[in-house]
């Protein structure tokens, strides 16, 4: 089967954040707040959704359980699911987790700040490695829990890991959670099985438990290889991983995830703080995504990284002091443009690019720290879309 990515679909009185939210939750107070065009011609390039439709397999599962026509509580504790995942998982990744420890959640974002409450008591502190997705943040400050931040380190154009002041800074007794993301967002660094050796060593010769944020885990590259955390450390119950059908077949909406937990007490706690009750609808997408979403899925990768190709190719020859390399993973490129700025003060670039280009991105001031000079554009639309926001972008910096 061919999938078509090249087509542009209007997602206006659709509801959606991407199109019809972006004023609110980019730039808060937005009354007055003019861009060049209307809003429907802006190009969309910032929250983590595709501008593809998912996978016909998918749609025509939901289509399934409609005609049903009877939307009652869903159990999502189905045997069968969970064992779906498990396949996926290991078909894709080589690892086979226990389909016993899989707990389903209203979303990756919900699990987190859940797990956070849990596993911080009160004066208790948790790691994470800027530059960061926000939310990490704010599931800290909704339970009242101190962030501690390590910065990752730039080198030769890759990020990697600074695993001495990492080792510093575990060694507070009062750090006891590491909230880490694997695939890496936004730098989507893919990281290795010695590196995630190297930070669970040291997480657990100092007591630290990780929840490793694996959302991402099926957009690589081509004939890149994903590593899940658990896999370094099988017969470990200090790792949570968070996983999702969301980013990977564009579900966001559908609100569903799931949490990996060997923990038996940890386990044992959320299932009495959660009901296994889940919306028919999302039931049905994610099992067909597990199920037959395979074909889509490799269609996708292989026009994600033509997008990521042009992009390149855009930079290299008409934005020669930009800083980019292709990510091992994700559909986020993330652009260092700061050398076009060096005689101006510009603090927010998610507005400036709004304003005088027409593009809305998300600028490095929305990813905690670490993160200056920074853009973040989202590839997963059509390559079309990609070239006219490379084009207005350019017409700014240059």
């Amino acid at each position: 089967m061919t999938y078509n990515f090249d087509k542009i679909i209007d997602r206006q009185n659709s509801n959606a954040l991407s199109v019809e939210g972006f004023r609110e939750y980019l730039f808060g107070n937005y009354e007055n707040l003019e861009f060049p065009l209307p809003d429907q011609d802006l190009i969309k390039m910032w929250v983590a959704d595709m501008e593809f439709q998912t996978a016909p397999e998918i749609i025509e599962s939901i289509k399934q359980r409609v005609e049903h026509g009877i939307f009652g509580y869903t159990l999502s504790s189905e045997e069968s699911y969970f064992k779906s995942i498990v396949a996926w998982i290991e078909t894709r990744h080589n690892y086979r987790y226990n389909y016993k420890h899989i707990v389903s959640s209203k979303g990756v974002i919900p699990a987190l700040f859940y797990l956070i409450k849990q596993l911080c008591n009160q004066g208790e502190k948790a790691l994470i490695m800027t530059p960061s997705y926000a939310f990490f943040k704010h599931a800290a400050d909704a339970n009242n829990v101190e962030l501690v931040y390590t910065k990752l380190i730039l080198d030769e154009g890759q990020f990697y890991m600074d695993f001495e002041d990492i080792k510093s800074k575990v060694r507070d007794e009062t750090l006891n959670t590491l909230i880490f993301c694997n695939p890496h967002n936004p730098t989507g660094r893919l990281w290795t099985a010695d590196e995630l050796q190297k930070l669970g060593n040291i997480c657990f010769q100092n007591g630290v438990t990780i929840i490793s944020d694996e959302i991402h885990c099926d957009l690589v590259r081509d004939g890149a290889i994903f590593t899940p955390f658990q896999k370094i450390f099988p017969d470990s119950d200090q790792i949570v991983t968070c996983i999702s059908a969301s980013k990977t077949f564009n579900l966001a909406g559908m609100m569903f995830a799931n949490t990996i937990i060997p923990n038996d007490i940890l386990r044992k706690q959320w299932l009495s703080d959660h009901l296994p009750i889940q919306n028919p609808l999302s039931l049905a997408a994610y099992k067909a995504a597990y199920t037959s979403g395979g074909p889509w899925l490799e269609a996708l990768t292989k026009y994600i990284d033509s997008n990521f190709e042009e992009v390149d190719d855009f930079i290299k020859k008409r934005l020669p002091k930009a800083k980019f390399i292709i990510p091992e993973s994700t559909y986020l490129a993330w652009i260092n443009i700061e050398a076009y700025f060096e005689n101006r003060d510009v603090k927010d670039l998610t507005l400036l690019f709004a304003q005088k280009a027409g593009v809305i991105l998300e600028g490095g001031n929305m990813f905690l720290d670490n993160a200056d000079g920074y853009i973040r554009l989202n590839l997963a639309c059509p390559k079309s879309r990609v070239i006219e926001g490379l084009e207005r972008i350019s017409s700014v910096l240059n």
